[in-house]
């Protein structure tokens, strides 16, 4: 990035290739939503280009870098006035009988309730958990992009993960 600051645009496009996965996957946890989720990264890489001047190089790329995507996480959720995020996948009425065929409609149906689970979270408590276990960032890196302190971070998570244990356990399953 630092190279990008001093007018180097070519290596964007190598950052580009590195970071718009982990991005989009941080945006998809969050929203549930593949269309807004490629924009999403777009507009991270846009933001990139427009404040590179706010890049120093003293913290690492990656925190600086999910903070820009936070901001524009919370832009977009402003803008929508959305609080439900998740959109999950109808199921189909009709699955072929089989040991794999029942197999993948439990796979569904648990990955459809851990998205009502998470849906169910506060913004904080959700955000922290895609940060800890989908992005696998460590708790002092949480701790920058969130600027709080790790300590805060430990305690979120856990907090967290009880919430979405209780949600996902207590949800009415059909």
């Amino acid at each position: 990035m630092l190279r990008v600051k001093a007018g180097d645009l070519d290596k964007m496009g190598l950052l580009f290739e590195r970071y718009n996965r982990p991005l989009f996957a941080f945006f998809y946890h969050m929203t549930h939503k593949r269309d807004m989720s490629e924009d999403l990264v777009q507009n991270v890489f846009y933001r990139m280009l427009k404040y590179k001047h706010t890049f120093t190089g003293e913290g690492e790329f990656r925190t600086w870098m999910y903070h820009l995507a936070r901001n524009i996480l919370n832009d977009s959720a402003r803008q929508n006035r959305s609080k439900d995020h998740y959109d999950v996948n109808e199921m189909a009425d009709k699955i072929g009988g089989g040991t794999l065929a029942d197999e993948g409609f439990e796979k569904r149906e648990n990955a459809d309730f851990l998205h009502k689970a998470m849906a169910g979270l506060s913004d904080d408590y959700r955000e922290v958990l895609v940060l800890s276990r989908f992005q696998e960032m460590k708790y002092d890196e949480i701790a920058k992009v969130l600027n709080i302190n790790e300590g805060t971070v430990k305690v979120r998570v856990h907090r967290a993960l009880g919430e979405l244990k209780k949600k996902f356990f207590t949800n009415e399953r059909l």
